[in-house]
């Protein structure tokens, strides 16, 4: 369990920061920016819940916590010492990945099919929705070009891609089953 006593600790003054292995790395490393922006998908799904009742508030609290998850398997590299490790290496798992898939079938079910791409907007709820899966959307970019360059668990990046499309998939149940989705009109401002 983490405590934290003290907010501050003044050692990255320096713009460094210490992975959870211990290693101390530049603030801007690839690896930081991969798990901070995970770390700004849970923010943005912060404020969806303002907006969000019944079901969809509790998928999103279960999404939020699993975002942590992913966060400290992101934060901790060296996946070859996970058996060696004080304490048990918190990994992303495919059952996970699972989950959001069979979630979003489920919400598929009752959603018309799309004719056209849609705009972020409608209801706060799905426009918040949105915001979470753009942002989602660039944690995954981040996290496929740390994997590029080190190792990644396969399944953390697996969950961000199910992620953004469970997050659209939402926001169309938000938009009243997607009846009230803002479609695009290409050209329309010409």
């Amino acid at each position: 369990m983490v405590v934290l006593s003290k907010i501050y600790t003044k050692t990255g003054d320096a713009g460094e920061t210490a992975l959870g292995n211990g290693d101390r790395v530049a603030k801007h490393a690839l690896r930081v920016s991969a798990y901070g922006t995970v770390d700004e998908t849970n923010a943005t799904i912060g404020l969806a819940r303002l907006h969000s009742t019944g079901d969809m508030d509790a998928a999103l609290a279960r999404i939020s916590n699993d975002l942590f998850d992913l966060g400290a398997d992101l934060c901790t590299p060296d996946r070859e010492n996970d058996a060696t490790a004080p304490y048990p290496r918190l990994r992303m798992i495919d059952a996970q990945v699972a989950r959001l898939e069979s979630e979003i079938d489920a919400m598929n079910t009752s959603l018309t099919p799309l004719r056209s791409f849609i705009l972020p907007g409608g209801t706060a709820l799905a426009a918040h929705l949105h915001l979470c899966r753009t942002t989602c959307r660039r944690a995954e970019r981040l996290t496929v070009e740390l994997a590029s360059v080190e190792d990644v668990n396969p399944a953390a990046v697996k969950y961000l891609n199910r992620l953004s499309d469970w997050f659209f998939v939402a926001g169309r149940i938000a938009n009243n089953d997607g009846k009230d989705d803002v479609l695009w009109v290409p050209g329309l401002t010409r």
